[in-house]
């Protein structure tokens, strides 16, 4: 450092932290937030760190500067990391007849309460639906309170808790469902279903989740003092406890099943988070598969939060995956996939 300006020793000094929190993030993943709990709010801004740690590095880089090495070498450890935020390019390829198509929504109760004004949502949201008609409809948030129908699925699990509110999931199916149930989430109104989807002489498991939410308005344009910060950190780490041990009992129910499996819907969490390490497994994330750009699915100012999902078996290939964030009738966005099960040979 005895070459470098007094300047250019400060921007380093904060390249080193900004390295080291960085490291910490990458670690993060692996620890239960029932133990760090204020700690595990850290990865929701982990890309941040990451897209600074990209500024150090040009920095260096017009200086021809040696302390390029620090930033480079923090973004090749996190490359696993990078491609979860962001997809360079994505995946779309020729439709077959052996594929078929997957959306999951949470569709926020059809704007029940009038969230977006003066918008019809729910005859949007079934309009979106008939207009790209996938073979497998997943919905989170759903309200029986709206009179749509959906008719070109002869299949249907539907379920909803809540005493005055009642809010629930949804499969529909133009396959035939031939089992279904539901797991229970501990005090909780959220819940996950799932329907084991006969498609030719396969047959598939379709989870839908929705796990514990972290309460936090799309709207950030209200003052947050001090005070406030702390009570936001403390109400999102007393959920990030609460979903641990949702995604172990997700997590629990899908080791006994050896069927193809589909787990999609909304998870309350980023992609650097335990919860998604967890329930993710050993199964691909259609994002990074086959997305492209950063997958944003919730509907947050100035930052693209992806917290709503499609991991797929490896028995199944991934051949599309499309986040349509202009889709603004819901806080979510919806995803649509295009998948296709492996033939013997590719298994």
């Amino acid at each position: 450092m005895k070459d470098l300006s007094w300047f250019n020793k400060i921007v380093y000094g904060g390249n080193i932290l900004v390295a080291i929190l960085s490291l910490v993030g990458y670690f993060l993943p692996f620890l239960a937030p029932k133990l760090f709990p204020l700690l595990s709010v850290f990865t929701l801004i982990l890309p941040m760190f990451l897209i600074i740690n990209l500024v150090f590095l040009f920095y260096w880089l017009v200086q021809m500067k040696r302390q390029i090495w620090l930033s480079v070498m923090i973004l090749i450890l996190g490359i696993t990391f990078i491609t979860k935020f962001y997809k360079f390019s994505g995946r779309n390829e020729i439709v077959t007849k052996e594929e078929f198509t997957l959306m999951s929504y949470n569709v926020r109760l059809f704007n029940l309460f009038d969230w977006i004004p003066g918008v019809d949502v729910s005859s949007k949201i079934k309009e979106f639906v008939d207009l790209h008609d996938p073979d497998v409809l997943c919905f989170q948030e759903f309200s029986k309170n709206t009179n749509l129908r959906f008719k070109q699925y002869p299949y249907k699990f539907i379920t909803s808790h809540g005493n005055k509110i009642k809010t629930g999931q949804a499969i529909y199916s133009k396959y035939r469902i031939i089992d279904k149930g539901e797991i229970n989430l501990p005090s909780s109104n959220n819940n996950v279903v799932f329907a084991d989807i006969l498609k030719g002489q396969d047959t598939i498991r379709v989870y839908s989740i929705h796990l514990q939410s972290i309460s936090i308005s799309p709207d950030i344009h209200e003052k947050i003092d001090e005070a406030k910060s702390k009570m936001i950190i403390n109400r999102i780490a007393k959920a990030f406890k609460e979903q641990q041990v949702q995604s172990e009992l997700v997590r629990s129910h899908m080791n006994d099943v050896s069927i193809p499996k589909i787990i999609c819907g909304d998870m309350n969490n980023s992609a650097f988070s335990y919860v998604y390490r967890n329930i993710k497994g050993d199964l691909n994330d259609a994002f990074v598969e086959a997305g492209k750009g950063f997958g944003k699915s919730y509907d947050f100012s100035y930052y693209p939060m992806r917290i709503d999902y499609v991991f797929v078996d490896k028995r199944i290939y991934v051949k599309s995956f499309e986040t349509f964030d202009k889709f603004k009738n819901s806080d979510h966005f919806p995803l649509i996939t295009r998948l296709e099960i492996k033939k013997e040979e590719e298994k």
